[in-house]
């Protein structure tokens, strides 16, 4: 699989603070009444994962139940995406619109994949804002939690694709809607519906939105909700490199299922060596039920309490890298929602795990996050090719 992400060489970019007003749920113009923003079997509570056993589908892998709810937070936001790779951002002679930002990416991924996902974030009361609304909605994500600021922009990031495929970012978010969510704000009768609840690290950078992401971890977790967490390290955002490194440690024992790349794992351990099983095992606390190592072409590695792996990747053209660590993530946190008790069965987990790295390789292919991120059927079939 071509490489999932990494903390590339980045720059940072700012498009001037924005007073902060109070939120809307409802916009003007093209959005719409919020119940009329996700499908009908949201409004029924959603019943917590303690089985031991799913059937199977006819693919071989667990099948999807609409009852299994994945529920994202955190940053929804526009990439601009140059037409050409290889080139500088003043180099490009054009880039390309395309929906983003981490948590969005895996609950867009996960309802692709034929899944259930919900989106709780902030976006700005303008057309960027209005137009993830609707491509949530257009995606069958529940936008429910989802809340519009009248008084900041929409996040933006500028993304420049290398020859290999590799980015570069520019963000223009000096404050951007997503930062200023309420803990007021958040929908908790949706979180407390969900069977994982999935977040990053980029909603703890700044208060508001801090103290509201771990608010809703804790309401979550009182709920005997899975906590699932994806650092989705991006230093530019962060005041410094100690501070992201001791912002991303301060949940880590909280969480139930983490995913981290052998980059982040360099920089979480102050440059031991990422492929060294022994400093991957002091990154794993004792309530964690999962540790995932993505390794870009190289597959992933997995960490559980009784047992550990590899599983190879699928190798591909890489166009553009952008999404492919959270279509591993949505691939992974699709078949875990339905089927909790993969992590205690090996073979079943590097099945899942399989699935998961051509969802991430797929995604490669293509230009920009959402628009990329692959159905279950492509995924099927990518594997069905694999084996023939």
């Amino acid at each position: 699989m071509a490489a999932l992400y990494s903390p590339s060489s980045c720059f940072c970019g700012s498009l001037g603070s924005y007073p902060v007003h109070k939120s809307v749920k409802l916009g003007h113009g093209k959005v719409r009444d919020s119940r009329f923003y996700f499908p009908h079997r949201f409004q029924c509570a959603t019943p917590k994962l303690h089985v031991q056993a799913k059937a199977l589908s006819v693919d071989g892998l667990p099948e999807i139940m609409d009852s299994s709810l994945v529920v994202c937070f955190g940053e929804m936001l526009i990439d601009f995406v140059p037409t050409i790779s290889g080139l500088s951002l003043a180099e490009a002679p054009a880039f390309k619109k395309a929906p983003g930002g981490a948590p969005a990416n895996v609950a867009v991924g996960i309802a692709r994949l034929g899944g259930s996902s919900a989106f709780i974030g902030k976006v700005g009361e303008d057309e960027f804002g209005y137009m993830l609304a609707d491509i949530l909605k257009e995606n069958n994500v529940n936008n429910e939690g989802m809340r519009f600021d009248p008084g900041a922009r929409t996040a933006l990031a500028f993304v420049t694709l290398r020859s290999d495929g590799e980015r570069e970012f520019m963000f223009y978010r000096n404050p951007s809607a997503d930062m200023l969510l309420q803990e007021n704000e958040l929908d908790f009768d949706l979180i407390t519906k969900a069977t994982i609840f999935h977040y990053g690290s980029i909603s703890l950078i700044t208060e508001p939105c801090k103290s509201a992401h771990i608010a809703a971890a804790k309401v979550a977790k009182d709920a005997g909700v899975v906590l699932s967490y994806d650092p989705n390290l991006r230093l530019p955002l962060w005041p410094s490199a100690e501070s992201a490194r001791k912002g991303i440690l301060s949940i880590w024992d909280t969480a139930d299922i983490i995913k981290v790349s052998e980059e982040e794992i360099s920089f979480l351990t102050q440059g031991e060596d990422p492929y060294d099983d022994a400093v991957v095992r002091k990154l794993f606390h004792p309530n964690l039920k999962l540790l995932l190592v993505t390794e870009g072409a190289d597959g992933c590695r997995y960490y559980t309490q009784e047992f550990s792996g590899k599983v190879k990747g699928l190798k591909v053209e890489a166009v553009d890298t952008t999404g492919a660590g959270d279509a591993f993530v949505a691939g992974t946190l699709s078949q875990l929602a339905s089927d909790l008790s993969l992590i205690q069965d090996e073979d079943r987990l590097r099945n899942a795990l399989k699935f998961s790295n051509v969802c991430g390789a797929l995604t490669v292919t293509e230009r920009g996050a959402i628009p990329a991120l692959p159905t279950r059927e492509a995924v099927v079939n990518a594997l069905l090719k694999t084996v023939a």
